[in-house]
């Protein structure tokens, strides 16, 4: 087995602090908009749906009326605790691009889902942050410590149609919203990423700080790539939806 790519127990901790300091909830607002409505398109009622990694349990209102049962789970891991076949509906909100063996866990959702199950949810896809990862790359080189592993590698949204084919589902939908984000300064950037629990959590990051050159650099980087009105960063949200077959016997 593969040594893990992401730092789970670092993961938790970011989450907690998250929680504790006062969640920046907008991505995940914008992500269960956009799951409610297109759960208004599917002409069907669930009966048991699960909703995992929703970071703010006000957030799942618009979500509830899609399935008679609705069930939170804060982790993709929590899915283990439930029998093959339990759900209709399984909606999960990021969490993918920070999972280590993603077609190994998309295969414990297919079997965690009944026949005709509604797979579907969103997370960031490997355009994310184009802007801060340059200005790491800038930060790193400031430092003169060499160059470190500071943003999480991620899936395209083609790549992850293959993977729900692959993985026995039907009927795969995955589209790309585009979020541009106007920051005045760098440090906001990092705030919101602490708010939501997305800073580096990777298992191989370096431990050793940037540093206060590293620091400048990365600040000035980010700068130059704006003007004054702020710098534009984006956030891709790879969105999905594909179904388990109907058949039984091929489930």
């Amino acid at each position: 087995m593969a040594d893990p790519l992401f730092d789970k127990q670092a993961l938790a901790l970011r989450r907690s602090r998250a929680a504790r300091q006062g969640p920046r909830l907008f991505l995940a607002e914008r992500m269960v908009a956009d799951v409610a409505e297109r759960l208004q398109m599917v002409k069907r009622r669930f009966g048991r749906g699960l909703l995992v990694g929703c970071p703010d349990e006000r957030l799942a209102e618009p979500l509830g009326g899609a399935a008679d049962q609705l069930v939170l789970a804060p982790v993709l891991e929590d899915l283990a605790r439930f029998p093959p076949t339990s759900f209709e509906l399984l909606i999960v909100l990021g969490q993918l691009d920070t999972t280590d063996e993603l077609p190994a866990m998309l295969q414990a959702v297919r079997h965690l889902l009944a026949p005709g199950a509604l797979f579907m949810g969103a997370f960031p896809g490997n355009d994310t942050l184009p802007v801060l990862r340059s200005a790491m790359l800038e930060a790193d080189q400031a430092s003169g410590h060499g160059v470190a592993p500071r943003v999480h590698p991620r899936i395209g949204a083609s790549a992850f149609a293959g993977l729900l084919h692959s993985g026995g589902f039907e009927l795969p939908v995955v589209d790309v919203d585009r979020v541009r984000l106007r920051y005045r300064a760098f440090s906001d950037l990092v705030a919101d990423l602490r708010g939501m629990a997305a800073t580096n959590v990777l298992a191989g990051r370096s431990r050793q700080a940037v540093g206060r050159a590293g620091l400048g650099a990365a600040q000035r980087a980010f700068a130059g790539a704006g003007d004054e009105a702020g710098t534009i960063e984006t956030a891709e949200l790879i969105h999905f939806a594909a179904w388990t077959p109907a058949n039984s016997e091929t489930a």
